[in-house]
């Protein structure tokens, strides 16, 4: 199968789990890259901002159509994001390519237990400093990872920020697109050489899946499709933790 093929492939996967989730695709485009397409983990996740940049940004635009973004609570989120991702995007660069993967796998076998578990209510008042934390948190991940963290950034948004479900999953996509632009400015020239050829096709396919993705959200059940997604994310980090150690 050609690189073409299969980066068309994988970018529809990527594309229908953010735009149905509203994240968790883009831990599923560096594994892709690395493993399908030959990219190094460092151009992995430097070509998944730009993936995840483009298709985040179209997933928000099919969300806010529909009025499900909360713009303000989500800004104040993603701004505590920008700093942490911009310093975490300049060091990952210089990271050892091992290291880099194995901190991807088990933050994506982490992701994909917490995608398992029911979403919850905050349990209390909502504080601006745990806010800010986690906002802090998740961007400091899309900088070092290359993934957009929406798998991190709904759970957050319910249950620190108290959005409902359908809210946070689109405003976890402005949140997403904030930080992986961040991340991908300061990764600007440290990630190498980038196949544009197969970056392209892929980013075009994963737009045009997030559309697919925003479609099958209002016919099929959200935890349906979050526990399917779970379980997929779980065995990629395992194959991927046993290929770092093995």
């Amino acid at each position: 199968m050609t690189s073409l093929v299969l980066a068309l492939i994988a970018g529809a996967v990527v594309g229908l789990a953010l735009g149905a989730l509203g994240g968790g695709g883009s831990v599923l485009a560096v594994p892709a890259l690395i493993y399908l397409l030959g990219f190094t983990p460092v151009a992995a996740t430097t070509a998944s901002l730009v993936i995840v940049t483009a298709t985040s940004a179209t997933a928000l635009y099919a969300h806010a159509r529909d009025g499900a973004v909360a713009w303000r609570t989500g800004a104040l989120f993603a701004a505590a994001g920008i700093g942490p991702a911009f310093l975490a995007g300049a060091a990952a660069g210089r990271l050892d390519p091992a290291l880099l993967t194995g901190a991807f796998a088990v933050i994506a076998g982490l992701a994909a237990l917490r995608m398992l578990r029911p979403a919850t209510g905050p349990s209390g008042p909502v504080r601006p400093v745990k806010a800010a934390g986690a906002g802090a948190g998740l961007g400091a991940v899309t900088g070092f990872l290359g993934v957009g963290g929406g798998f991190l950034a709904v759970p957050a948004l319910v249950g620190v920020l108290g959005l409902r479900m359908r809210q946070a999953v689109g405003t976890s996509l402005l949140v997403i697109t904030v930080n992986s632009l961040a991340a991908l400015v300061a990764r600007a020239g440290t990630g190498g050489a980038l196949d544009w050829a197969v970056i392209g096709p892929f980013a075009g396919a994963a737009v045009l899946g997030a559309w697919d993705g925003k479609r099958l959200a209002s016919k099929v059940s959200g935890a349906a499709l979050q526990r399917i997604f779970a379980c997929v994310l779980l065995a990629v980090a395992a194959f991927m933790l046993t290929d770092v150690i093995v």
